[in-house]
């Protein structure tokens, strides 16, 4: 099938790619000639793990191709994925200004029956808008094309897309019961036909039930994100291991095991943004949704926890201190940093005087151009910010290591050198990566979430 692929940003390059890679014919079209130009000279503009090489593979085969050609892109594709960015708008709600914009374009082009795809994350109702903006094309070029508009919404982890995508547990697609919608469907159908010859993957229902499933499944997983912050911040308090507890819960199958890993706040495009578009499209009509606001509150207290813990160690001056930090991207292979973590807790320790050296695998070049506009008024932080290049790079001198996202190649350092170079054998760890007892035997003076201090995990004190 002819495929087309508005906006080459994370959502659209991953589904574009891995739809030519099943023998699809896609174009790629995104307006930002940077990108475009990027990737027809063979690189990609995001970090996603095998990526490149499927890009690379399809190009090659002539299956997928790249472009700034409005009017071609429309012509080309007999289905058009909008897979455009939807930013939180200044009140927290999704800005649909780009994916109306891509509808518009259809309308205005399209000469013969389209398939609409909504691929961006979307609220309830923008696949009415959608219609409402590609009909409105028509009208004014006084043509009566058919179309139909689809939701079909995207449940990919950064870091592991290739893979979700490819081996999907479920393709929801939401569509209308008109003529038009039941010709969308059997398109839609026969696009994914090739994940479904093993079994049934696809859940089929109306197109607001489908948009309302993405938002949902996304507050879900955030919902138990933060409610384990706030068990680990309780347990330890009251002398509870949190790992320990996960373990307890999590073999219960009504509860499972995913997403229950306290550490120092979730992060990225999708679980921040959501949760806040739902709280606004709730608003709008009224209602509250209590839990997912606390979810966010949460969330953004959770941030604070390793500073919190830096400064009751060390002190509220930092001024003279050196850290060095290992992670910046909101979760491992990815170079992502919208909001990442590793932006609050730097920030923090600058502002308290402190110098920071930090690392990560992918995510150097992001951080130091998103730290470049975070920090723009404040040239005597950025000053005191470094970028290492290794993270062994990070440790001499320094006061204490934090880290803050669980890349593997944090997961086994050498501890007897890690001692040997740092000022004070020390760590702050936001991903609980070290057992406290492992370390307290070492001798590090060991800072995790949720868990007993590793200064007395071996050796607790007497009792009175």
């Amino acid at each position: 099938m002819k495929i087309t692929i508005v906006g080459t940003g994370y959502v659209g390059l991953v589904t574009g790619a891995c739809l030519a890679e099943i023998g699809h014919d896609v174009f790629c079209l995104d307006v930002d000639p940077r990108k475009i130009d990027i990737l027809n000279s063979g690189g990609v503009p995001i970090h996603e793990p095998g990526l490149q090489e499927i890009i690379a593979r399809n190009r090659a085969a002539g299956r997928i191709v790249f472009s700034t050609d409005v009017e071609a892109s429309v012509e080309h594709g007999e289905v058009q994925f909008i897979a455009v960015g939807t930013p939180p708008d200044e009140d927290g709600s999704a800005d649909l200004q780009y994916v109306l914009e891509a509808a518009r374009n259809v309308g205005r082009y399209m000469n013969d029956f389209k398939v609409i795809v909504d691929k961006s994350t979307v609220p309830v109702g923008t696949a009415r808008r959608v219609q409402a903006v590609v009909a409105e094309a028509l009208e004014r070029r006084g043509v009566p094309h058919r179309f139909s508009v689809v939701s079909n919404p995207e449940f990919l982890k950064e870091g592991a897309a290739v893979e979700d995508f490819m081996r999907p547990d479920r393709i929801v697609i939401g569509s209308d019961g008109d003529e038009n919608g039941l010709v969308a469907r059997e398109k839609m159908k026969r696009l994914y036909a090739p994940f479904n010859r093993n079994h049934e993957r696809t859940l089929y229902m109306d197109v607001r039930s489908a948009e309302f499933t993405k938002y949902a499944a996304n507050a879900m997983l955030a919902t138990r994100i933060s409610f384990m912050n706030e068990m680990a911040n309780l347990a330890e308090r009251v002398g509870a291991d949190i790992d320990a507890v996960r373990r307890g819960i999590g073999s219960d199958p009504r509860i499972g095991y995913h997403f229950l890993y306290a550490g120092c706040g979730y992060g990225g495009s999708c679980f921040p943004k959501d949760v806040q578009a739902l709280i606004r499209t709730a608003a709008g009509i009224g209602q509250n949704l209590r839990i997912l606001e606390a979810v966010e509150d949460v969330n953004q207290d959770q941030k604070q926890v390793l500073v919190g813990k830096i400064v009751g160690t060390l002190g509220e001056d930092l001024s003279g201190r050196a850290f060095a930090v290992w992670g910046l991207s909101f979760k491992p292979n990815t170079d992502d940093m919208r909001e990442a973590s590793s932006r609050r807790v730097i920030a923090e320790l600058l502002a308290r005087g402190a110098t920071v050296r930090a690392y990560d695998p992918v995510a150097t070049e992001e951080a130091r151009r998103v730290f470049g506009l975070d920090l723009a008024g404040k040239p005597e932080h950025l000053a005191r910010l470094h970028f290492a290049s290794t993270q062994d790079e990070t440790l001499t001198g320094a006061d204490a290591l934090v880290v803050v996202t669980e890349w593997k190649e944090f997961k086994a350092p050498d501890f007897a050198h890690l001692k040997a170079v740092l000022k004070s054998p020390r760590i702050f760890d936001g991903r609980n990566l070290y057992e406290p007892e492992a370390m307290a035997e070492l001798g590090i003076d060991y800072h995790s979430i949720g868990r007993p201090h590793a200064q007395f995990a071996t050796h607790p004190a007497p009792a009175a």
